[in-house]
């Protein structure tokens, strides 16, 4: 969450010739609304049911860049669908680094509504515990999206990446 997933996930797909998909904006079209507004009117299971509904779909298609929410590998199900039949890349932020992000995400963030720092800092290691199952890591400090980007496309194509 907040990491950049839209804009490098765009930036990949522009450079591979392939369609991007955020979850999140697909879900926001289904209902018409913006995430917080679903959780607030329809709540967190109605939001991650479509999520794990639209994710499997997606994941059944070839040359999509798809980019999944921060809660996405929350279910199980999810997971495994995405790393059975996806390349799934983390993309690696410190903390740190994190928090100076929040005041440009926590109002589009549901479930960082009314959290203290603390209680954001448990949920962000508590998520990185949660995404230990992937294919490939990527650093993201100090790198620009273009950079992030190509370190993605050379890591996916077998590449060593540093």
């Amino acid at each position: 969450m907040g990491v950049g997933k839209t804009t490098i996930g765009k930036l990949i797909a522009e450079k591979l010739n392939r369609k991007f998909i955020d979850i999140d904006e697909e879900i926001e079209k289904e209902f018409n609304m913006p995430v917080p507004q679903i959780f607030k009117e329809y709540g967190e299971k109605v939001f991650r049911d479509k999520e794990k509904s639209l994710i499997r779909n997606f994941c059944l298609q070839k040359n999509l860049i798809i980019s999944v929410g921060g809660g996405a590998f929350l279910q199980e199900e999810i997971k495994t669908a995405c790393l059975s039949s996806a390349i799934v890349v983390f993309l690696d932020l410190s903390f740190e680094i994190w928090t100076e992000r929040i005041s440009l995400i926590i109002d589009s963030r549901p479930v960082l509504q009314g959290k203290s720092i603390e209680e954001m800092k448990e949920l962000f290691y508590s998520r990185q515990k949660i995404y230990a199952d992937h294919h490939l890591t990527i650093l993201t400090e100090n790198k620009t999206p273009e950079e992030i980007a190509k370190l993605v496309i050379k890591g996916i194509q077998g590449e060593v990446v540093r």
